[in-house]
């Protein structure tokens, strides 16, 4: 499909929507253990696209959706709320952050993903000394071209100089710039966004202040265009993939990810918690229902050699070793497991909030 063909289907939204196989790449070999960042012999690790990074086969989330379940007094705040600036300033949720991030490293874990001022300064904070262990991605979407006033170039480097010295952190592994998540009809808006992203990642690189570069988006159409158009600053992408998602079998996004060899984050893997049916507390009576639910989706999701790792947002320990143990799992489902996935997902897809009806384009990648 050519460029403008994807700019068209953009703008209309007509872009097709069919089932297909997962796609197949082959496999690059495994390097030494000794060049694996905090490597752990039972976690699986997988290379970043042309990075050349090996990350851990799960990573970590940067949101906390639901830990108001996890601690008291009463806790509100999803990692990007107006709730979050008074949270990341609590000691028991910063202790809560650190541990989780401790049993991620123990659990051999190596990537942690922030995409709001609120998750950056709160992993910054319990990373500190202990960037040896995990790489650590970076969106302040708040000064990123989600908002108007900061789509140029030079406003994105000042937003992104603004974050890191709030931060405290002289540079990330990886600045991933937040797309717009609304629909853009304005062809010459559009393309003024990419060329200011492109034109700041560029600039954060050779300026050390970003190892590597990429793009997060809710628009498939978009993702692969850029994809196709901007191999050298487009290292790693992120994009929805539930425990439902599958490949296009014509003009899938995974087409552009392994022509020019892009590392993949994959967001809402379990779709915002609809694919649980439970509160995500341990007390709750289909708590093993709920974590077995999770590994499988976790395995489904790695069945696809394209998904560098899925990076769920984990509130507790339990979460963590949950995650951990489906990567030493069976990959692929049996029959009676994907059947019981399937029935998931589609309760998944009715169990979706008002807010979250986005992701269903995202059934087909």
């Amino acid at each position: 499909m050519t460029r403008s063909m994807n700019r068209r289907e953009f703008v209309t939204g007509t872009a097709a929507g069919l089932a297909g196989s997962a796609l197949a790449k082959a496999t690059p070999a495994t390097p030494p253990s000794s060049s694996i960042l905090n490597y752990n012999s039972r976690m699986e690790y997988r290379r970043l696209g042309k990075t050349g990074l090996m990350v851990s086969a799960v990573c970590l989330g940067g949101h906390w959706k639901r830990l108001g379940n996890m601690l008291s007094p009463p806790f509100k705040g999803m990692g990007a709320s107006k709730e979050d600036d008074e949270n990341i300033k609590r000691k028991d949720f910063l202790e809560n952050r650190h541990k989780v991030v401790s049993r991620s490293i123990e659990s051999g874990i190596n990537y942690v993903d922030a995409c709001s001022p609120q998750e950056i300064l709160a992993y910054s904070k319990v990373l500190k000394g202990r960037r040896d262990k995990m790489y650590l991605g970076y969106s302040w979407h708040t000064k990123e071209p989600r908002f108007k006033e900061w789509r140029t170039g030079k406003r994105l480097v000042q937003g992104l100089d603004e974050g890191l010295k709030e931060a405290g952190l002289d540079y990330v592994d990886l600045w991933r710039i937040s797309l717009p998540m609304e629909l853009i009809t304005d062809l010459g808006e559009l393309s003024a966004i990419e060329e200011a992203t492109m034109e700041a990642l560029a600039l954060a690189k050779k300026q050390g202040k970003a190892r590597f570069t990429g793009v997060s988006s809710h628009n498939r159409v978009w993702l692969k265009s850029v994809i196709e158009e901007y191999p050298n600053e487009i290292q790693v992408v992120l994009f929805p993939y539930t425990a439902d998602s599958k490949t296009l079998p014509d003009d899938s996004v995974f087409d552009a990810i392994k022509q020019h060899d892009v590392g993949v984050f994959g967001i809402k893997p379990f779709a915002n918690n609809a694919l649980f049916k439970g509160d995500g507390s341990r007390t709750s009576p289909v708590a093993a229902d709920d974590d077995r639910r999770a590994r499988l989706a976790i395995r489904y999701i790695l069945g696809n050699p394209a998904i560098t790792a899925p990076i769920p947002g984990l509130i507790s320990l339990h979460q963590v070793d949950n995650v951990a143990a489906a990567v030493g799992e069976r990959r692929r489902l049996d029959g009676l497991e994907r059947s019981e996935l399937d029935r998931a997902a589609g309760q998944m897809w009715a169990r979706l909030a008002p807010d979250y009806q986005w992701l269903k384009n995202w059934e087909y990648v």
